[in-house]
């Protein structure tokens, strides 16, 4: 039945809703409309409406007034095609304004089984929100964690619970979806020019003030700081532009719902994993009461400044946790077909995800709201690619993860997709989980292989040079026998999941008690080194140690062959004070703090990014071994004796001593020379012939360098650094020596001597 709503007058819907010139007569019944497109659409006069589920045996629609707060309306969507219900809203309750559609507030209603035991959640007590929703109207005074969210019963779970949630329950609102992009043209930077920063939208501008020093920038408002518009701002323009990024990666800003344990505690979501609406921006990050067109200006100024925009998704799990977490639209529309439930306990879930839930991507309907999602953020939202949070979760068919599965395959064939950059994050916690080099061709993947080897080299851990020569030439032994490209991995010793790389130098030990879980939560083994003191310190010589091993790092990130990827606020010297997960920190802990800017070090990044847009050191191919006709071989690694690496040598845990002759590289018109010292002593590196200069010196504040080799055989190489120096004038055949390139069956498998 309708409901009490269900009486409501034409004219008091329009009164409530906004919307002038409503016929005062009974509300006329909804027309069957169409199957499509779905959610809520303006079209044929009204407001189509269009919702999936496979197992209910009616859905409702209900209005609301323009607030959210009261429940107008209340009928049964009339058509049913297939497991999609859907109803036509006819134009003439709104008068003669056709665009008075957009505006209208509304929830859904699903009847069907309560039987938990099979997987059915139906409890038309509690008002759901569509999943296609385009923008979501919160409770007023935001959502509260009573007890009404709930569909069972608190103390008889395989009961219903009876209590009525609307009033304090999300609705979505219908949206007219116009911007004038003004010509707007994605950059479309090609792979090998990529360089990806990595930054949340709020954390990266909330203390954000004007812009670098001797440029007529004016300070940002406090209304805009935190905000998409301060993304887009000339302050921030300014230091992309100054740093010489070519993407930023945002963390999620699909709107989301903290979790109730946050709540509870006084804290919220800060890196949003935790998604409520696949369509809409997440409002808090907005400085207009119009997020969606705010985001869309954002986009527009960074595609005018050349720069991409890509965002982290998270279609794994949502926000409406385990068997125990409330009922926001998913659930209540059809659990059984949204979620992975284990076939002999389908009162519960598979939680592949250690969020609670799992989505079930071998649905179709699932699958196509994902593709939907991101059709939308493509079409209507400009964006430039994506990065999939937990990404073999969308690859788990019946018996694990398939690289070929039915969500890649629509990924790979659909129109609107083409041209899009897809990042995974290559790893689930379920059977199989640990995908790293097992996606498909044309996938970036981050490679935690390379962040752990870097880490291991430079600050101590176990490493062979053989291990950082294999991440240094692109990750060959996992990208190359699958006929990938080098561009694929996804470089990083930071990102926004531990340490920041101040941190990473500074402790030994994590430090979230601030997070309320004991210190428990967050990685315990970080690959990290305090340099002889944990946390802040004056003293200059750990200080010194320090500032040397941040510019090891960035230069080990940005010199490799692949797509490297830096967090923001490294290259000021952003500190966590040791916490290695603040998800939950919004607050000076992740507001990257710009008065204490490290100049040199953003010299330093800005100098180093700009030496690999004019060098790329180590090209966007694999490299052969094979000499050219003049003998010269394309890759040479090289003892510090300048004599050729053999099988002997990779696998010497004394020596962290290697050198790189690159006689192909990516963009150089002569051979480079890559030296690296990881060891706490100076060494002197034997010189092959030819005219060397160098480009990049780590030891220095700025990494720049006046040093030219005149008279010299041997290079001083500083301890702890790295220099890439190019050949002016080279001598022909100026290798003289057999190959032994990185993607060589003898790396990492002999045991040798050391040199």
């Amino acid at each position: 039945m309708p409901g009490a709503a269900g009486t409501a007058g034409a004219a008091e819907i329009a009164d409530n809703v906004g919307i002038a010139g409503a016929a005062a007569h009974a509300v006329p019944a909804l027309s069957p409309g169409r199957p499509w497109p779905m959610g809520a659409h303006c079209r044929d006069g009204g407001v189509n409406f269009a919702v999936f589920s496979g197992h209910a045996t009616r859905v409702d629609l209900c209005l609301f007034d323009a607030h959210g707060t009261r429940e107008l309306l209340r009928t049964p969507l009339p058509g049913r095609t297939g497991d999609i219900w859907h109803g036509h809203l006819p134009g003439h309750l709104f008068g003669h304004l056709t665009q008075a559609c957009a505006g209208l507030v509304y929830g859904l209603r699903a009847h069907g089984p309560w039987r938990p035991d099979r997987g059915h959640r139906f409890n038309p007590h509690k008002l759901l929100l569509d999943p296609w929703a385009r923008e979501i109207v919160s409770p007023p005074g935001g959502f509260n964690w009573e007890g009404s969210h709930f569909g069972a019963d608190a103390d008889f779970p395989q009961h219903m619970d009876m209590r009525d949630n609307a009033a304090q329950a999300h609705k979505a609102r219908v949206v007219d979806d116009h911007f004038d992009w003004q010509g707007d043209t994605p950059p479309r930077t090609p792979l090998a020019a990529t360089v990806l920063y990595e930054l949340h939208v709020r954390g990266f501008s909330k203390l954000m003030p004007a812009g670098p020093a001797g440029l007529d920038i004016p300070a940002l408002p406090a209304s805009h700081q935190g905000s998409y518009a301060a993304l887009g701002s000339d302050a921030a323009l300014a230091h992309f532009r100054r740093l010489g990024i070519t993407a930023v990666n945002l963390l999620p800003v699909h709107q989301i719902l903290s979790e109730q344990r946050l709540a509870q505690h006084g804290l919220r979501n800060h890196w949003g994993y935790n998604t409520l609406g696949y369509f809409c921006p997440e409002p808090r990050y907005a400085a207009t009461a119009r997020p969606r067109d705010e985001f869309r200006e954002m986009v527009r100024r960074l595609h005018a400044a050349g720069i991409e925009v890509l965002l982290d998704v998270v279609y794994n799990h949502t926000a409406e946790s385990d068997e125990h977490g409330p009922t926001l639209s998913w659930r209540g529309l059809d659990n059984a077909s949204w979620y992975r439930l284990p076939a002999d306990d389908r009162d519960r879930y598979e939680n592949i995800t250690g969020c609670g839930n799992t989505v079930d991507i071998r649905h179709p309907r699932v699958l196509q709201m994902v593709l939907d999602s991101l059709r939308y953020w493509v079409q209507d939202m400009h964006v430039d690619g994506f990065r999939f949070d937990l990404a073999p979760v969308l690859g788990r068919g019946d018996h694990g993860f398939e690289r070929d599965g039915p969500f890649f395959k629509a990924v790979l064939q659909d129109p609107a997709l083409q041209g899009v950059k897809f990042i995974a994050e290559p790893w689930d916690l379920g059977p199989g989980g640990y995908q790293v080099g097992g996606f498909a061709k044309g996938w970036l993947e981050w490679n935690d292989r390379f962040r752990d080897t870097a880490r291991a080299f430079w600050l101590g851990g176990d490493c062979t040079r053989g291990e950082l020569a294999l991440r240094l030439a692109g990750s060959a032994d996992i990208y190359q026998a699958a006929r990938r490209t080098p561009a694929e991995s996804v470089n990083y010793v930071v990102s926004h999941d531990g340490f920041t790389l101040a941190d990473l130098v500074s402790h030994d030990l994590r430090h979230n008690g601030a997070n309320l879980e004991d210190n428990r939560d967050g990685h315990g083994h970080n690959l990290s080194w305090n340099c002889g003191w944990e946390g802040a310190t004056d003293d200059p010589l750990v200080l010194a140690r320090r500032a040397r091993l941040k510019r090891a790092l960035l230069a080990t990130v940005l010199l490799a062959q692949g797509t490297p990827m830096l967090a923001a606020g490294d290259e000021l010297g952003h500190s966590q004070g040791g916490n290695n997960n603040p998800y939950c920190q919004d607050n000076a802990t992740t507001w990257i703090d710009w008065a204490q800017t490290d100049e040199s070090l953003l010299a330093f990044t800005a100098h180093l990014i700009a030496l690999r847009k004019r060098l790329l050191p180590l090209g966007t191919a694999w490299y052969t071994g094979v000499a050219d006709a003049h003998g010269v071989h394309d890759l040479t690694w090289l003892r510090r004796t300048g004599e050729p690496m053999t099988a002997g040598h990779w696998n010497n845990r004394m020596s962290r001593v290697l050198g790189a002759l690159i006689g192909a590289p990516g963009q150089s018109g002569a051979p480079l020379l890559l030296l690296i010292n990881g060891r706490d002593m100076d060494a002197d590196f034997s010189l092959p012939p030819g005219a060397w200069q160098a480009e990049l010196d780590t030891t220095q504040a700025d990494g720049r360098s006046g040093w030219a080799r005149g008279d010299d055989t041997h290079f001083n190489l500083l301890a702890r650094s790295v220099v890439l120096l190019r050949c002016a004038a080279a001598a022909t055949g100026h290798t003289g020596h057999t190959s032994n390139t990185v993607n060589t069956a003898t790396i990492g498998r002999t045991e040798g001597n050391p040199s």
